[in-house]
């Protein structure tokens, strides 16, 4: 272990700006005392081999029965504080109309990592710098999570570590009261400085003086310095950033069933294909022409967004058929429509007819 270098009390204190050119593989990733994301090295995995995907034009799924409607419409309203069940008990279903359409979801786990210079107060720990060449920011081991869940770990750099002053308290381990302004006292807030509270009855609460100690810093004038704790020097290092994260973009093949596709966004429907790899390939041979194209558009765009900023774990790609059923329905003479969709049988309606005036303050 190398000795703390001695440093001078009133020397430099924080790492200077020509300091980040002085570790080896860290070059101008630490301007400004913070990094961007470093680009990660070159994969060495193989290519993605074409999946094709599943062909039959077949697929449909049966529309829901009138009871299932009326099971998750009554649920539906229920959940609503400011809607009556009167549409429910007694409105008439004059026609479901089934729609199934597709979604194809792009999944992107990847790893990135970012450089930062970080400190805490010196107490003798480790002081390693120059003992050997620090490892590069993509060398240094760290435990990725299962895929597809994210996390985010900090690691600090070894051989890195130096002993600087305070940047705060310029070594000094304390700092003027900025409650007082150092003064260590400060106008009673009785007699507002006179001494006197009525006539010439003297404050008893600063006993005359019209000053009493200030309680932030107990009349010293000067606090413990926050930054150094009092130690004066700060070990100075490299924090490594780790971070896993998910990119998923989705593509809804458009229907005719008037549901507006961000709905859909919470609900599951029948999956179709799945592929999952390194790096997947643009769906070939699916029946659906505008899937087959989002597919091509999304994996290319998936490697310009993330390629160049972070290492790519792994890809998932899925085709769902989600169903959808478009309920019409008379009540008090009039037509409404609700919709019914996904695996969940959640329910969505723009002109439910029967909702009180409340109001949320």
């Amino acid at each position: 272990m190398a000795a703390a270098p001695a440093s001078s009390i009133h020397g430099p204190s924080a790492p200077p700006a020509n300091m980040f050119d002085t570790v080896p593989g860290y070059e101008g990733t630490l301007a400004g005392g913070g990094g961007g994301y470093l680009p990660p090295p070159m994969p060495s995995a193989p290519m993605p081999v074409p999946e094709q995907a599943p062909s039959s034009p077949a697929w449909n799924i049966p529309c829901i029965s009138e009871d299932r409607a009326r099971e998750a419409f009554s649920m539906y309203v229920s959940s609503k504080c400011c809607y009556s069940s009167g549409p429910v008990k007694e409105g008439v279903i004059t026609n479901m109309e089934p729609f199934n359409t597709y979604r194809y979801r792009l999944e992107t786990f990847m790893e990135s990592r970012s450089t930062e210079w970080s400190h805490e107060p010196y107490s003798g720990q480790a002081v390693d710098a120059g003992v050997q060449p620090a490892p590069g920011p993509w060398q240094i081991g760290a435990q990725a999570p299962a895929f597809f869940q994210d996390h985010k770990q900090t690691i600090k750099v070894p051989y890195t570590s130096s002993v600087k002053n305070c940047h705060t308290c310029l070594g000094m381990g304390r700092n003027p009261c900025t409650t007082c302004a150092g003064a260590g006292n400060k106008p009673c807030w009785v007699c507002n400085g006179s001494g006197y509270r009525q006539s010439d009855n003297r404050c008893m609460t600063c006993n005359g003086r019209g000053r009493e100690n200030c309680s932030s810093c107990s009349g010293n004038g000067s606090c413990q310095c926050k930054t150094c704790h009092g130690k004066r020097q700060l070990l100075v290092f490299i924090n490594l950033t780790v971070k896993w994260s998910t990119g998923k973009d989705d593509f809804i093949a458009q229907d005719l069933s008037g549901l507006r596709v961000e709905k859909l966004g919470n609900v599951t429907g029948k999956e179709l294909f799945k592929d999952a790899q390194y790096m997947v390939y643009p769906v070939r041979g699916f029946p659906d022409v505008s899937v087959a194209q989002a597919s091509e558009r999304l994996v290319g765009d998936h490697q310009v967004k993330y390629a160049q900023t972070s290492r790519i774990l792994q890809q998932r790609q899925t085709i769902e058929l989600i169903p959808i059923t478009k309920v019409n329905y008379m009540w008090k003479g009039k037509p409404y429509v609700y919709y019914v969709y996904g695996n969940e049988f959640q329910v969505n309606t723009d002109d439910y007819p029967a909702t009180c005036c409340c109001s949320v303050m």
